[in-house]
């Protein structure tokens, strides 16, 4: 069976829903989460759900082996970035090629790099007035949002749309692709 390990600083319905879809196929497993929010509302889903968690402090991820011989104690075949905002770390980058991928609430190359996640994007969408967003998943590189994109969906923005309009769509596409878009890369 397929070991899936998920970073996240947020709520976690992202993770939730990706630890669900794989619950009882048997493909593939969610073996922990990780957050770099002791009180992350993600760690709460994870716990709830049967699945090892553990919190971390930033430095703890880049500046000690803390956190890169954790992942090469578990293993994982994938490593997903599920709403995580701090920059992932070189090391576990190199020790796991193509093995690190992350959602983006915008259709890359828009709207990303440092600072471009959650409300940030979607407020800059409206802004300028976009006709459609989207999600894009992508290999995690060294830089913000600059990795190979895998897939990518769009949605409609209306003329009268606000942020939060935006935001509930890209969620919407969130639930539905993230998780089969890990099944096909596990298989």
């Amino acid at each position: 069976m397929k070991r899936i390990v998920i970073f996240a600083s947020g709520s976690g319905t992202n993770a939730e829903n990706i630890i669900k879809h794989f619950q009882n196929k048997g493909l593939a497993k969610v073996i922990h989460v990780l957050s770099n929010k002791k009180d992350a509302k993600v760690l709460e889903r994870a716990n709830a759900l049967g699945v090892a968690t553990s919190s971390f402090e930033k430095n703890e991820l880049l500046n000690t082996a803390k956190i890169y011989d954790l992942m090469l104690e578990l293993q994982p075949d994938l490593i997903v970035l599920a709403g995580f905002l701090l920059k992932f770390p070189e090391n576990i980058i190199a020790a796991f090629p193509e093995k690190i991928i992350n959602i983006h609430p915008a259709l890359l190359p828009k709207y990303g790099g440092k600072g471009m996640y959650g409300a940030n994007v979607h407020k800059a969408v409206v802004a300028n007035n976009e006709k459609e967003s989207g999600i894009t998943i992508h290999y995690v590189n060294e830089n913000y949002d600059e990795g190979n994109i895998i897939f990518q969906a769009s949605t409609l923005v209306e003329d009268n749309d606000n942020f939060e309009d935006v935001a509930a769509k890209i969620h919407v596409l969130e639930q539905k692709h993230f998780p089969l878009v890990i099944e096909q890369l596990l298989y």
